[in-house]
């Protein structure tokens, strides 16, 4: 059975394949609703246990992940299990690292490398992937 986000839900992006992933801010209170299936942690430190599944890539704020590789495979896994279960993609503030984030996973998904950055402020945040450098790694990454 597939188990995805409600697509009006807060934080909620709609990829054009029509995955549904959220997006959020870790200090803000986890949102009222279904728990997510797998979340990816985007943060400086390793992040307090969760009763999920979740990954964790060192992605100190305001900069680039620390290891690139891992990044990308983590990102993918993300993109794949969206397909069936509700993904989650949360950094500090929700903003910079996880509209970064939020961009390359709609790379994945079909969106050109330099139209991901605007699609995610458009249907994310209109402040989504904060820094120079942030919307350069998205401009750069692959599929």
């Amino acid at each position: 059975m597939i188990t995805t986000w409600e697509p009006t839900a807060a934080g909620v992006l709609r990829l054009p394949s029509g995955r549904l992933v959220r997006g959020r801010g870790l200090r803000r209170p986890l949102p009222a609703g279904p728990e997510p299936d797998f979340a990816l942690y985007l943060l400086g430190k390793e992040p307090p246990a969760v009763s999920w599944e979740a990954r964790w890539v060192r992605w100190p704020d305001f900069r680039l992940p620390s290891d690139r590789v891992a990044a990308g495979e983590a990102l993918r896994e993300a993109w794949e299990r969206a397909a069936s279960e509700r993904v989650e993609v949360a950094c500090g503030g929700g903003v910079g690292r996880t509209g970064t984030a939020l961009a390359c996973l709609a790379v994945l998904d079909g969106v050109a490398s330099g139209e991901a950055v605007a699609y995610v402020r458009e249907h994310y945040a209109p402040r989504a992937v904060e820094t120079p450098w942030q919307r350069r790694f998205v401009a750069r990454f692959t599929p």
